[in-house]
């Protein structure tokens, strides 16, 4: 017998949640959790998913694609228009690595301000 789980939270260490909230909340237009504060913050999404993310001293960027310090994890987003798009986020402070392991056409990898990366693909 499986167990019966449903994926409720995901959050992403950084070194300003507010911030990195704010970001996401200009990129998604999910609403702000009403108990975000300085130490976490949140935004609500889909189906009852919250993307947090709580502060960590001493945080260290992802460096991707090497592995230096590891990306632990990656976000990907559909989007209609990927030039439309990629633009919005470089102006909300996103950044576009070197590397890029698909076809422009199809999908990018950004970082966060943060330096997490992730993917906006074409849907």
């Amino acid at each position: 017998m499986s167990l019966q789980m449903k994926l409720v939270a995901i959050t992403l260490d950084c070194p300003d949640p507010p911030a990195l909230a704010a970001f996401y909340q200009q990129a998604t237009g999910l609403e702000p959790h009403p108990k975000s504060d300085a130490d976490f913050a949140g935004l609500n999404g889909e189906h009852g998913l919250l993307i947090g993310f709580q502060r960590v001293d001493d945080y260290r960027a992802p460096r991707w694609p090497e592995q230096t310090v590891p990306q632990q994890l990656h976000l990907c987003f559909d989007v209609v228009d990927l030039d439309e798009t990629e633009t919005r986020l470089l102006e909300l402070g996103a950044g576009k690595p070197e590397h890029q392991p698909h076809e422009a056409a199809r999908a990018r990898v950004l970082t966060d301000p943060a330096g997490h990366p992730f993917c906006i693909c074409r849907g």
